[in-house]
């Protein structure tokens, strides 16, 4: 996870901290200092209601309904009062617990002891309308069957298993007892309701179910007791003072997570800091000892390791720079020594002039340079401010030029080069530039390669790459030396003698990189050497 998210997700659990325990603090003391009325909860109306209307169906009335409320006052820590719809009161839980009826407080709730009709979910609509209709059936004949029980002290409960409509069945009593009862249920008959009468007009409504139920209400409603009103809370109940202790604590732990949550943040965030401080002043004094300890995958993190990839690439700068420095000098030193062994010779009178001398002496001075020249394009190229002159150029023609220019030098050396182009393609480059790689490839080539071997330039295009590989069948390259082919003043085999200033190939790379290209290098002991240069070519 990032630095920047912590910070966020820290900042914003320590707002919503603080925001909630405002928020409910604030929240209790305004339920709590509510002086009109103590509403109840929507759960506690639900369970009240259903109590007293299960109540209703079960007894045929509200006769005894004293005992139910009582016990819902008692559950809910509420006082309950259940008034008929004329406005009788039928039980009052202050009037049970022996104290003053209170005034009400907030609207009623109705309390209906007729069932609430529901389907089953892939009922039709003709079996939605004959669900209906048992449903009444059999609510009809519990009812009659509990007012016969009841006269016997039996008691019911109602049974919904879903499958089919909720039904009553005894709690208790003697078998011919429940026997009896359920027999005049059964053999009680009635006219037709409103259901089976006038339901199967529900059954052309796109709200049938609406239309069920109300005719439901008023088939049973000759049955079922009056809808009564429930009223849950009374006016004057004294709200609950505000604990100042719970304020005090709330706060208090706010401010400890604040505190522990900043001294978190501070110290992972210092911490980092204070280790790259101290690691800038020592590599500013020339110290290079090790690496800043790194962990996290966070942005401070990811600083420390760029930190670490730049204090190494400034060692190996200046380990760079060391050898450059070292390379040149061994470079220059032999044939400036060279040409002072002669001169002097010359001066002494130990050597005599002669055309074959100041061959020597010629060739030693062009070697040099050759070297100045090689670095100071080197050092040309690698600043960018190397000048190319860009322009279509035809690769098989370059590489027929590059041909012609090194064809006598390879036939002096008993070599054969030849140009193969299996696809002409162009590109928008630097001709002279590129001729100079070439040169560059032919001459380590001529010079790689025993008589009697071959040089071959292949022109080719791939897609939107062009490519232009020179092969030799030379003594090759190492594997482990193939990595260093392109640095700066490096040979294979310095025994081998000088043949050039060692810059030619780090020459080249760049020059191929400022043309937007790459340059490989494959090869094997004793086979030969493949060069590969690819360039973006013109399509």
């Amino acid at each position: 996870m990032s630095f920047r998210l912590r910070v966020l997700l820290l900042t914003v659990l320590l707002v919503a901290t603080s925001s909630a325990a405002t928020a409910w603090l604030t929240l209790q003391q305004a339920q709590r200092q509510l002086t009109d009325s103590v509403a109840a909860s929507q759960r506690d109306v639900t369970l009240a209601a259903g109590t007293l209307a299960a109540y209703g169906r079960t007894h045929r009335g509200w006769t005894g309904v004293q005992e139910p409320v009582k016990e819902l006052a008692g559950r809910l820590g509420q006082r309950i009062r259940v008034v008929d719809d004329s406005g009788a009161v039928l039980a009052d839980s202050d009037v049970l617990g022996g104290r003053a009826a209170r005034a009400v407080a907030g609207p009623p709730s109705l309390v209906d002891a007729r069932p609430v009709l529901t389907f089953p979910a892939q009922a039709s609509a003709y079996g939605r309308f004959r669900w209906t209709v048992v449903v009444a059936e059999t609510f009809i004949r519990g009812w009659i069957m509990t007012s016969c029980l009841a006269e016997a002290g039996v008691g019911v409960r109602i049974v919904d298993l879903g499958t089919k409509p909720p039904y009553f069945e005894p709690v208790g009593g003697t078998e011919a007892v429940r026997s009896a009862c359920n027999r005049q249920a059964k053999e009680t008959k009635r006219a037709p309701g409103v259901v089976e009468s006038r339901g199967k007009s529900c059954m052309d409504r796109s709200d049938d179910q609406v239309c069920l139920s109300e005719l439901l209400a008023l088939d049973l409603a000759p049955y079922a007791p009056a809808a009564a009103q429930l009223y849950i809370g009374a006016r004057d109940e004294v709200p609950q003072r505000l604990p100042s202790k719970s304020i005090a604590l709330a706060a208090t732990a706010v401010v400890l997570a604040t505190a522990a949550c900043a001294v978190l943040l501070s110290r992972r965030v210092l911490r980092p800091i204070g280790a790259l401080t101290t690691a800038s002043r020592r590599l500013a004094a020339g110290d290079r000892a090790g690496p800043v300890p790194v962990s996290g995958r966070d942005e401070l993190a990811e600083l420390g390791r760029a930190f670490n990839r730049m204090a190494q690439s400034l060692a190996d700068s200046e380990q760079r720079q060391k050898r450059l420095v070292a390379d040149v000098a061994h470079e220059l030193r032999t044939p400036l020594a060279n040409l002072r062994g002669y001169l002097e010779a010359l001066s002494d009178g130990v050597l005599q002039p002669s055309p074959e001398l100041f061959a020597s002496l010629h060739e030693e001075a062009l070697l040099q340079q050759r070297i100045v020249d090689d670095l100071q394009d080197l050092a040309m190229a690698e600043a960018g401010v190397l000048a190319y002159h860009r322009m279509v150029v035809d690769l098989a023609e370059l590489a027929e030029t590059s041909r012609t220019a090194h064809a006598a030098v390879a036939d002096a050396a008993g070599l054969a080069l030849d140009v193969h182009v299996d696809r002409a393609v162009s590109v928008y480059a630097d001709p002279d530039r590129l001729r100079q790689v070439l040169g560059n490839l032919i001459r380590n080539a001529i010079t790689a390669t025993t008589p009697g071997g071959r040089i071959t330039l292949t022109v080719s295009g791939d897609g939107p790459n062009a490519r232009i590989t020179v092969a030799d069948t030379g003594r090759g390259i190492a594997e482990a030396d193939l990595p260093h082919v392109f640095d700066r003043l490096w040979r294979a085999d310095p025994a081998r003698g000088r043949s050039g200033g060692g810059l030619g190939l780090a020459i080249a790379r760049q020059i191929v990189t400022d043309h937007g290209g790459t340059i490989h290098v494959a090869s094997r002991l004793a086979a030969g050497t493949i060069f590969t240069i690819v360039v973006p070519a013109l399509l």
